[in-house]
């Protein structure tokens, strides 16, 4: 029923690649050969042969960012270029082209809508790689995606590398007393018989201390390590703007923002910038006043000019001052089993999903990762893989990645979906578990709604099926939409339970997580808004060198952002969403997603019951087990019946009333 995670055989990934691509390069030459192609014996079975190619190369590409080693990056470098020759040979294959056009044109009255979807989508890419052009252009194209290729996985690679590299020591207890007690016993080893204490660039540490370092110069200290990460980066970036500006000019755009919409909701670039400008707007003149706050508290300490790394420190402070917010208070009531077993209840309650464990009878990666079966109705159908906590070899961040699909396959045998959840969070240590934050359980909501968004999908076509096909902008609407029942009271009570006395959370506990849900979000919002905005600039023309980048990002802190970093911040460096991910040009899509999602939730809060189950099953049916077998504005008029409102996300970040 699903294929074991397995890579014993890893080191000959290589071979093993070669032979599948030259399986699946026959199987697509014997569909060529086929005189009256149809949608039944050409489109589905040609789907098929890029879903087993994927099957096999996903894993490739997910352990080197889970567990990376020298095995695991040499193997990735040697199968990068082949994979990014096949599919550009591929994309740029003008007998699969026409005959798509073909069946497009000929049986297109008697296609249903998801098969339309379908040829739509493919055709649509096989343009934008380039199937109109001469050979020496589509020459030129396949040189420039491997080149991008390389230089995107180089990015990340050395954003990996400068971040295990560095160690920070305070050696004295008073630079550590503020910080949680969980925090200090992580951070602490013995050394020449004196307690020490050591803090990495890795997550879940360099949060510990930036947000409760009682020392200012170590702050500093660890904050500029971060934000000056990887320096040879800055000539990967010049280099790979340089290269999509050429790629994207070969197929005739004038720059990556307009070629990036080609596949996405938004319409066109002033839509966007515009759209971003107005919440920047919206939201500057609160943020102003949130910072002249935490500005005010870190006077007390004789600071009268606050800077970004006295940010975390003294918000913190103002936080638990405004709102006796502790996060600390909440960790031992948040333990990670509990909060899954809570969380999967939850989730079963309202879209009838139930998980079941099998970690013991499979296989992964890694002795800490929990792998559950999805039910519903009884039937298995779906698995997840769930790697939750930090360690060193592991890329930071969280995401979700897709590995298997939901399909009904030319034999008429249904292939069930799987899915990878990666978080970092607080590493269980001795006999210590892992005790999350808020914000943790917060990012476990919203990548399982990426997950479900995957999983759930009952489309029957391959390539629109889960989050295939979903138009990038509008990818994160479930994830976001999920993220809001992790503030919700009677959610919270399902698993918010002392790891050690098993008592619930108080109400009084749970009101203040959710009276400080807005606290400084105008902050929060402006930092996204700066992101999205220097992404899509970036991406509007052709910036030639280091200094007019950061010229860029300088100009739009000016304009919107209330507390300028210092100068020696390179956040570009590290800004891998855009740079070693798929974000280019589409960072804005969180907000626009967001507007989506927010308008969802104040559905159930509109019907006065965030347990709703009739409505829940509607967003299901609707939204998540639709995948991308239709344009997100259509699926969403479809479950609200309405278009979407901005206000809705305004009023729940507290922006206006």
């Amino acid at each position: 029923m699903f294929e074991d995670f397995n890579i014993e055989n890893l080191e000959n990934s290589k071979e093993i690649l070669e032979v599948k691509i030259k399986e699946s390069k026959n199987k697509i030459e014997e569909l060529l050969k086929i005189e009256n192609k149809t949608y039944e014996n050409f489109v589905m079975p040609y789907q098929e042969v890029g879903e087993r190619l994927n099957e096999f190369i996903t894993p490739i590409f997910h352990i080197d960012s889970v567990k990376n080693s020298n095995l695991t990056q040499n193997v990735l470098e040697e199968c990068l270029p082949i994979i990014s020759i096949y599919e550009t040979e591929l994309s740029q294959n003008d007998y699969i082209y026409i005959s798509l056009k073909d069946i497009q044109d000929k049986y297109y009255t008697s296609l249903n809508d998801i098969q339309k979807k379908v040829l739509e989508n493919e055709i649509r890419d096989f343009e934008l790689s380039g199937c109109h052009l001469e050979k020496d252009k589509k020459d030129k194209l396949k040189e420039l995606n491997l080149k991008l290729s390389e230089l995107s996985q180089k990015f990340s690679q050395n954003l990996l590398d400068a971040t295990n590299s560095y160690e920070m020591i305070c050696d004295d207890y008073e630079d550590v007393k503020e910080l949680p007690k969980s925090d200090i016993e992580l951070a602490s080893f013995e050394e020449d018989g004196k307690t020490k204490y050591k803090f990495t660039l890795q997550m879940p540490s360099y949060l510990a201390y930036i947000t409760y370092g009682s020392n200012r110069e170590k702050r500093e200290e660890i904050y500029k390590a971060y934000c000056t990460r990887a320096p040879e980066n800055e000539n990967v970036i010049n280099e790979i703007l340089k290269l999509k500006d050429e790629k994207v000019k070969l197929l005739g755009f004038d720059c990556y923002a307009q070629y990036s919409l080609s596949r996405k909701m938004a319409k066109n670039e002033e839509e966007v910038v515009s759209f971003l400008e107005e919440l920047g707007q919206k939201g500057k003149q609160k943020a102003k006043e949130e910072l002249e706050e935490v500005a005010q508290l870190a006077k007390e300490d004789g600071i009268d000019n606050i800077k970004s790394f006295d940010l975390s420190y003294y918000s913190e402070k103002l936080k638990k001052a405004k709102y006796d917010l502790d996060q600390e208070f909440y960790r031992p009531y948040l333990e990670q089993n509990s909060v899954l077993e809570g969380f999967f209840s939850f989730l079963n309650e309202v879209f009838k999903v139930e998980f079941v464990d099998i970690t013991s009878k499979t296989t992964s990666w890694d002795e800490k990762v929990k792998i559950f079966n999805l039910k519903e109705d009884g039937k298995i159908t779906g698995r997840i893989y769930l790697d939750l906590e930090a360690r060193k070899s592991k890329r930071g961040g969280a995401w979700m990645n897709n590995w298997h699909t939901h399909y009904i396959d030319t034999k008429n045998k249904e292939h069930l979906p799987t899915a990878f959840i990666v978080c970092n969070f607080p590493p269980s240590k001795n006999n210590t578990p892992s005790l999350l934050r808020h914000d943790d359980v917060v990012t476990l909501f919203h990548e399982m709604g990426h997950a479900l968004h995957h999983l759930l999908s009952k489309v029957e076509e391959p390539y629109v099926s889960g989050i295939s096909g979903v138009a990038w902008d509008v990818v994160e609407f479930p994830s976001q939409f999920l993220e809001y029942f992790a503030y919700a009271k009677d959610v919270l009570k399902i698993f918010a339970k002392h790891y050690k006395t098993k008592e619930v959370l108080d109400d009084d506990s749970i009101q203040k997580l959710i009276n400080a849900r807005n606290f400084q979000s105008s902050l929060a919002m402006i930092r996204q808004i700066e992101f999205a905005l220097f992404d899509f600039k970036l991406h509007q023309k052709l910036y030639k060198d280091a200094e007019e980048i950061q010229d860029l990002l300088d100009s739009i802190r000016a304009k919107f952002s209330p507390i300028i970093p210092p100068s020696y911040n390179k956040f570009q460096n590290g800004f891998s969403h855009i740079f070693g991910g798929g974000y280019a040009a589409g960072y804005y899509s969180y907000k626009w997603a967001e507007v989506l999602s927010a308008d969802a939730f104040y559905m159930f809060i509109d019907s006065g019951n965030l347990f709703n189950k009739t409505l829940a099953l509607k967003y299901k049916e609707s939204i998540l087990q639709k995948g991308g077998s239709s344009n997100m504005d259509k699926l969403f008029f479809n479950f609200a019946q309405r278009e979407p409102s901005v206000d809705s996300l305004l009023k729940i970040d507290g922006i206006i009333s």
